[in-house]
């Protein structure tokens, strides 16, 4: 079993700044990929970072320059630093992992349960 929790959303004044964090645990052989999505309400979810296990980041244009994603391998963990935030930036965060549970079995996504951001004007 495997298991993706986010931590660290919250209420926050435009301005101000956010530390995601989400942790994978459960039967974990090796983690490639993480991401981080955003679903603002009435919105498609949209793709805000993501980081390879050698670290290679990308980012949406929207977030270029405010936000930096970065990943802990040791323990299984992605951030997203989030600063310059915006009340457009108000939305649910979620993680997702791309993870193998044994050294043969396929690599699958796993999803986290989203983390409430809220950036008041």
């Amino acid at each position: 079993q495997v298991q993706l929790v986010e931590s660290g959303g919250g209420l926050v004044q435009a301005g101000g700044s956010l530390n995601l964090s989400c942790a994978a645990s459960g039967s974990i052989f090796s983690i490639d990929s993480m991401r981080w999505y955003r679903q603002a309400p009435g919105k498609q979810r949209e793709l805000v970072a993501g980081i390879t296990s050698g670290g290679s980041a990308n980012y949406a244009d929207s977030v270029k320059g405010r936000f930096t994603i970065s990943r802990d391998n040791a323990k299984n963990t992605v951030y997203l630093q989030m600063n310059s935030l915006k009340p457009e930036d108000t939305a649910v965060y979620y993680c997702n992992a791309d993870l193998r549970t044994t050294i043969r079995s396929p690599t699958f996504r796993f999803w986290g349960q989203g983390t409430q951001v809220t950036v008041s004007s």
